[in-house]
């Protein structure tokens, strides 16, 4: 756990780029490393990849950021795009150096048992490896009337926790404010998920999650497709970690083994 937050106080700055999977290329090939750079210098915590694309990425890339290595996978061209479906194990992160792995929930959809199923399995394979396990657990299906009600969501963030995740990604309560009470009903760190719904500035939003006690943001598409990814990753990173922007957030670490 204490290499998912370089910085060394609990907090996280994780940007997830395993859209390439669910959604299409986030960059074209030859990109990949500038990116990957751009976001290690900016200041981000950690990066979640599938893990070909791990494999790809040269060690010393990531010498200074985490690798989460995400199980899940699942297309917008499926019939039931909130299904998701591991295609990976944690035997595999542990082969890639992986300081995580990552699974993907979604409360209400047809498929939630099976991935309630999926999660746990994986918990008991991340106990036995000792290996940080993220929970990416949404409320999305046709259940659910309101995926940004705070009752809801404080259910989803618990889910994660008592099936044995040590850290959960969510979507956000709205009015913002109000994550405060999901956070204050969770017994691990909250990870809130993406950017502002109605488009609104990034770095505001950030703060104001921050503030309502969230212990990290998880930004991945505002991020990659931003005009300037460095310096937004570097605000970002500012703000999750109370340092001034543009300052030195990494200290060397141990290279993730990542080949």
């Amino acid at each position: 756990m204490r290499r998912l937050s370089v910085a060394g106080d609990g907090r996280y700055l994780f940007v997830p780029l395993d859209h390439s999977v669910s959604d299409g290329p986030v960059v074209p090939q030859a990109g990949w490393d500038e990116l990957l750079r751009t976001l290690v210098d900016g200041g981000a915590d950690a990066v979640v990849l599938h893990k070909g694309r791990a494999r790809t990425i040269a060690p010393e890339i990531l010498r200074r950021c985490a690798l989460i290595v995400h199980l899940s996978a699942g297309t917008v061209h499926a019939q039931d795009t909130g299904a998701k479906v591991l295609v990976g194990e944690v035997e595999e992160a542990v082969r890639l150096g992986a300081d995580a792995v990552s699974v993907h929930v979604n409360i209400g959809s047809d498929t939630e048992h099976r991935q309630l199923a999926d999660l746990g399995a994986v918990a008991a394979s991340c106990d036995a490896w000792n290996m940080p396990l993220l929970a990416m657990i949404y409320p999305r299906g046709p259940r659910i009337a309101d995926p940004h009600d705070p009752v809801v969501l404080a259910h989803a963030v618990n889910i994660a926790a008592d099936l044995g995740a040590d850290l959960v990604k969510t979507s956000v309560a709205l009015p913002l404010d109000r994550m405060a009470e999901v956070v204050d009903s969770c017994p691990i760190p909250i990870l809130a998920a993406g950017g502002p719904p109605d488009g609104s500035d990034l770095i505001s939003y950030g703060t104001s999650l921050m503030l309502a006690g969230c212990r990290g943001l998880a930004i991945g598409r505002r991020i990659f497709s931003a005009p300037a990814p460095a310096s937004l990753v570097s605000r970002l990173a500012a703000v999750v970690h109370a340092t001034e922007a543009g300052a030195t957030h990494h200290q060397p670490t141990i290279s993730t083994g990542a080949a």
